[in-house]
């Protein structure tokens, strides 16, 4: 990808935050657009967004790969790693060589290193002193990330945070604890449909989630919305685009 096409992807990318970014816009998939335009635009191999619950909790909302999600799923269930102290300070988090991490970060490197990570880089949901999450991105190779990525990401980051907050200051508190209690529970739902389609066409768990997406976007539906049919079994997808039309 050449310097000139790269600047327009990143243009196009930020013109599609801000088509998200609509009264009534989907959380989960706002946070999967996120980490979907990290992987595919910048140097990291997989990326991940932790979001904080109402209480305060952190709780995977998207990734791109079955690698990465259990990457971050180990960190919460420890609760230690370059994502959880991202969280805690509110300041970007980068470990260029995972096998150099502190002690206190042992489970988290083994896991990672297990799945084939070199390094990470974790930049925070921050808008002013508050932080509400997490993105982490991900790399089979050791080094720092280029600095140009750092910089695109931190402005994904920013707008997907200001997105979020924003909508906070339009609703009631109930409201706000109602929206993210449901962008939850529909990351249930797609664990759940992506295990369906794992098992209906004997695929892997990252091919599933890539057949739901690539279903959602042809059809201009959300996620949550396919991943719902699925589980009821109102919708049965194809495999690939071209078994059956969208």
């Amino acid at each position: 990808m050449t310097a000139r096409v790269r600047e327009l992807e990143l243009l196009r990318a930020f013109a599609g935050f801000a088509d998200t970014l609509v009264a009534g816009y989907d959380v989960v998939d706002l946070m999967q657009r996120l980490v979907d335009t990290c992987s595919d635009l910048l140097e990291v191999t997989a990326s991940g967004v932790l979001l904080a619950d109402e209480t305060g909790d952190l709780d995977l909302m998207a990734s791109t790969s079955e690698a990465s999600r259990l990457v971050e799923v180990f960190q919460l269930s420890a609760y230690s790693g370059p994502c959880i102290e991202c969280f805690t300070t509110g300041q970007i988090v980068s470990l260029p060589d995972i096998t150099l991490s502190p002690p206190r970060w042992e489970q988290f490197r083994d896991k990672a290193l297990d799945q084939g990570f070199g390094s990470i880089v974790a930049i925070p949901l921050r808008l002013r002193e508050t932080t509400i999450g997490t993105l982490n991105l991900l790399r089979e190779a050791r080094g720092e990330l280029p600095e140009d990525d750092l910089v695109a990401a931190q402005a994904f980051a920013d707008v997907a945070t200001i997105g979020i907050l924003h909508q906070r200051t339009l609703h009631e508190s109930e409201t706000i604890r109602e929206q993210l209690q449901t962008a939850l529970n529909s990351r249930i739902v797609i664990e759940q449909a992506k295990g369906v389609i794992a098992q209906l066409h004997k695929v892997s768990i990252n091919e599933a989630f890539t057949v739901i997406r690539d279903y959602a976007r042809r059809n201009q539906l959300g996620i949550t919305a396919v991943a719902s049919a699925i589980v009821e079994r109102t919708v049965v997808l194809p495999r690939t685009p071209g078994d059956a039309a969208g």
